[in-house]
């Protein structure tokens, strides 16, 4: 059975905002830094760009595809089930990644004395808000967005009140141009959740109009704050110490001498990150659900909630993984790893836009091609142990495929 079209533009926005402003901007700045020094906002600039694009392509194909699975269902249906199959699990692998890293930035923020603990916990509270109905989860993220936005602007005025030192926000001397690809491939991690929107098609009134509309609108907004906040950073902590922190933003407002506030940007962070993973993980189990549908994973995890109207069996196999990975692996592995899968899941979104034609056509298709390009720069650019990981799951995806097609034993054995 399909799913309830419940949300509007409002609460689509919301849902891209909210799964942008989490783990990015108060958890990557910081690695990011460590690759680019005083060229981090360039490399904040090239993410963008390479996000824009990947943006603009999946407006163009959710105007076309109004259904869940995002790229997945676009990828199927504009070039071939494989290179669906290719987008939807890279997808999944590179989330699940990000889900784990959010959960970690909760509790690395909230106690970091017991980050671990109250990692897992913040899983198990978000499945349950996900699992209560998607606008359960759109209210809840939209007071999410509300209050950390005022406090990041409360941080953006503490520090343009300070005097802060804007030469430091300059690029002098720098790694090179592999360390800004590399920072700019770190930072795509938080670009990245206009793809939410897109997964939820088939929960979206007028989809055609809605959903490119809101993909756009999200990216703009996001890019706006992400760029204020990194200034600021950079102006009171200098590269070195955006590099050195585990908690830049927070670390920025202490400097400042602002307790109230630090302990706001503490409980911003904890907020953003859950909100964010409660988006992340309702676009996960669409994505599930959606190869379910297909026999690209198990058939029965295509299982309806009638009463909420809810993927609930795709919802619990997803958090059973984001559990597991929470409890063992450490951040700053799962960033790298979910930018690989992420930025080959919109290589896939960007030859799929550029094979559209005729109406369909919404973008240049100039965009398609930076895009696609630029997803494979930053690949590269990503720390080696992330790509051999990111690779060799991938791959084991694509093999069990090919291994389950070729025995003929169809998916209601799995």
């Amino acid at each position: 059975m399909p799913l309830a079209r419940r949300l509007g533009t409002f609460d689509a926005v919301a849902i891209g905002v909210g799964s942008m402003i989490g783990a990015g901007i108060f958890a990557a700045l910081g690695p990011a830094a460590a690759a680019a020094g005083s060229w981090l906002l360039p490399a904040l600039a090239v993410a963008a760009v390479v996000a824009f694009c990947n943006a603009t392509s999946t407006a163009q194909l959710a105007a076309q595809h109004p259904t869940s699975g995002g790229v997945y269902a676009y990828g199927r249906a504009e070039l071939n089930e494989w290179w669906g199959f290719a987008a939807g699990w890279c997808f999944v692998v590179g989330k699940t990644a990000s889900c784990a890293a959010m959960a970690w930035t909760v509790g690395t923020y909230a106690w970091p004395d017991h980050a671990r603990p109250v990692a897992v916990l913040v899983v198990l509270v978000v499945t349950a808000i996900d699992l209560a109905g998607i606008t359960r989860t759109a209210l809840a993220t939209r007071v999410v967005v509300a209050i950390v936005g005022a406090i990041l602007l409360a941080v953006v005025v503490a520090g343009a009140a300070s005097s802060p030192d804007l030469a430091a926000v300059v690029p002098s001397g720098g790694p090179g141009l592999g360390g800004v690809l590399g920072a700019a491939g770190i930072l795509f991690f938080a670009f990245a959740g206009y793809a939410r929107i897109a997964t939820l098609g088939e929960e979206v009134r007028d989809p055609a109009r809605t959903v490119p509309r809101a993909v756009v609108l999200a990216f703009a907004v996001v890019i706006v704050a992400y760029t204020a906040v990194a200034v600021t950073v950079l102006a009171v902590l200098g590269a070195d110490g955006v590099a050195a922190s585990p908690a830049p933003v927070a670390a920025a407002v202490a400097e400042l001498g602002h307790p109230a506030l630090d302990a706001a940007v503490r409980g911003a962070a904890v907020l953003a990150s859950a909100g964010a993973l409660l988006a992340l993980l309702a676009g996960l189990s669409r994505t599930t659900l959606a190869m379910a549908r297909e026999g690209d994973l198990p058939t029965r995890w295509a299982r309806i909630d009638d009463a909420r109207s809810t993927p609930r069996t795709a919802t619990l196999v997803v958090a059973a993984v984001i559990v597991v990975l929470t409890a063992t692996v450490d951040i700053r592995e799962m960033i790298g790893f979910s930018s690989f899968g992420v930025l080959l899941y919109y290589a896939v979104a960007n030859i799929a836009a550029a094979r559209q034609r005729g109406a369909a056509r919404r973008y240049p298709r100039i965009l398609q091609g930076v895009g696609l390009l630029g997803c494979g720069a930053l690949v590269v650019t990503l720390p080696p142990a992330s790509v051999g990981a990111g690779a060799a799951v991938v791959g084991i995806g694509l093999i069990g495929r090919v291994v389950v097609r070729r025995c003929g034993t169809g998916p209601e054995l799995c």
